[in-house]
């Protein structure tokens, strides 16, 4: 995969996944599609175009101070957090603010002197020159992209302050997810408290944003370039805040001067390799070469984002006086952003937009958006004669002994059994069924960036569903409705035999690139 394609599928992120739960955040007037000055039309031409192209999971258009439409894809769920993947980095961007503001740190502040410990020996030129707004704007200096290299060390900040920094601070911009986790260890060594628990006071709480949770590194600093997770809603909030430039409920929570620092141009992306190299070219199609901030990226038509990987996207519009929050499963991210610029754009009006009879269909198509369920048949022979018996298991790298599948009417149950535990996934044969699990290997993880951080609390929330494809293939969805990922889990039967293969999502659309870890498991029907 090219180097500009391959950064646009990582959605120019390195990440882990978290967990947790939290409310809807309604804070606003809620106002019809129309009344809140964005045609209805508009949006369900962009709903339909969306569902069409990629996999949705929510959306939330705020417009005017109002909220003029939420849905969520089932069996995502208002309410439900969502892994932000590199969203993250604009709330460690804030969190920036916020210090510089208190004047614990400036930006002109030297990395090395936060890390009298940690760097090395030897202090190079342009390691003595980098600066904290350095890693803000993603320019560095290194020649590729520190995550994958420090997230595999016990130490990242000593990781990431001994590689070599080819180019001088400031001149080249470089995605870098490594530099946001160091703005992170930054903020904690000043604070004395994680980056998160730093936020809560002064933007978490404020917003409204109850549950939010963000993965750590080994030593307990949190990532800061991934690892939050917060509702879409809550995404929607946090875009509002930088629309109405750090106001909030009536109070300056942050100064509005830095609100326009961290949102405006600070340094230009270089252009694509082959065959689209020409960089003239790319700002007129590509929303990654506008330039960038200090964590967010600029977009054409004068907005601004945050975003993160498999399309996770707070676009704030100031033209428009609008919030588009999305959560998503796509490996196009530019795609969906041009559905965007061609559906919604042109729909928000500069005056109120009577109602009409297309307020009324988009409510109920809102209202029924969800994604499809495995195609197949209810039932098969094999259903009444399996259900509820054993498997014995082949010898397997995951330590698994035996699988059985219980077949009862709409909720039915998927286990497998370890020497000293049991792990099982509730599904619904045609129809969407929640439960929890402990499955091992789930949710999917992006492994080639993730490195080591903090696991995920269990049991892992989880919507699937099953149908029979053949008369002898049962095959499952199990959808992680608090991350982007899901399992496709295929089990074939032949007499007395089972072959039960997994395939993550990341391996799906990647065409193989990343291939799925877990072993297929094979297994005989155990003795009666």
């Amino acid at each position: 995969m090219a180097n500009f394609q391959r950064r646009q599928f990582l959605g120019l992120s390195a990440a882990v996944l978290g967990l947790g739960a939290a409310a809807p955040v309604r804070i606003f007037a809620n106002a019809t599609a129309g009344s809140g000055g964005v045609d209805p039309e508009a949006i369900s031409r962009f709903i339909q175009a969306a569902s069409s192209r990629h996999e949705m999971h929510s959306l939330v258009i705020r417009r005017h101070g109002a909220q003029v439409v939420a849905g969520w894809w089932a069996p995502y769920r208002a309410g439900a957090v969502q892994s932000l993947y590199s969203l993250s980095k604009s709330f460690t961007s804030t969190a920036v603010g916020f210090a510089v503001t208190e004047k614990r740190l400036k930006v002109t502040d030297r990395v090395i002197d936060f890390f009298p410990d940690e760097r090395p020996k030897q202090i190079s030129d342009h390691l003595a020159a980098l600066r904290i707004q350095d890693l803000l704007t993603m320019s560095v200096g290194h020649a590729v992209d520190s995550t994958p290299v420090i997230t595999r060390q016990d130490d990242w900040t000593s990781a990431f302050l001994a590689l070599p920094i080819e180019h001088a601070p400031g001149s080249v911009f470089l995605y870098n997810s490594g530099a946001t986790y160091m703005l992170s260890a930054i903020l904690q060594k000043v604070c004395g408290v994680s980056l998160i628990d730093y936020l809560r006071p002064r933007l978490l709480v404020p917003l409204g944003i109850a549950d939010a949770r963000w993965a750590v590194c080994p030593r307990g600093i949190d990532t800061g370039g991934w690892g939050l997770s917060i509702s879409t809603e809550s995404i929607a909030s946090f875009g509002q805040f930088y629309l109405q430039q750090g106001q909030w409920g009536g109070r300056q929570l942050l100064p509005k001067r830095w609100i326009e620092e961290a949102t405006s141009f600070k340094i230009q992306q270089p252009g694509g390799p082959p065959p689209n190299p020409d960089l003239a070219q790319l700002k007129q199609v590509s929303d990654w070469h506008q330039g960038y901030a200090y964590q967010f990226w600029r977009c054409r038509h004068d907005a601004y984002r945050g975003d993160g990987a498999f399309g996770q996207f707070c676009i704030v519009l100031p033209r428009q006086d609008a919030v588009i929050a999305m959560t998503s499963m796509t490996p196009d991210m530019q795609g969906l952003l041009n559905l965007v610029w061609e559906h919604l754009l042109p729909g928000m009006s500069d005056g109120a937009i009577p109602d009409s009879a297309g307020a009324a269909r988009l409510s109920g198509e809102v209202d029924s958006l969800t994604l499809p369920v495995p195609k197949g048949a209810a039932d098969s022979a094999y259903a009444a004669r399996l259900s509820g018996k054993h498997f014995d298991l082949e010898q397997n790298d995951l330590g698994l002994r035996s699988v059985s599948l219980r077949f009862d009417g709409q909720s039915s149950v998927f286990e497998l059994h370890a020497q000293d535990s049991a792990h099982s996934v509730t599904f619904g044969v045609g129809q969407w069924r929640d439960g929890v699990t402990t499955m091992p290997g789930v949710p999917p993880e992006f492994s080639e960036l993730i490195g080591r951080t903090s696991p995920l609390p269990l049991p892992i929330k989880v919507a699937a569903a099953g149908a029979w494809t053949d008369e002898n293939t049962f095959v499952m969805q199990w959808r992680y409705y608090e991350t982007p990922h899901h399992d496709t889990v295929t089990c074939r039967f032949d007499a007395d035999r089972v072959r039960i293969e997994f395939v993550n999502n990341i391996t799906a659309i990647s065409g193989g690139a990343h291939p799925e870890i877990r072993p297929a498991l094979s297994g005989r029907l155990a003795s009666q």
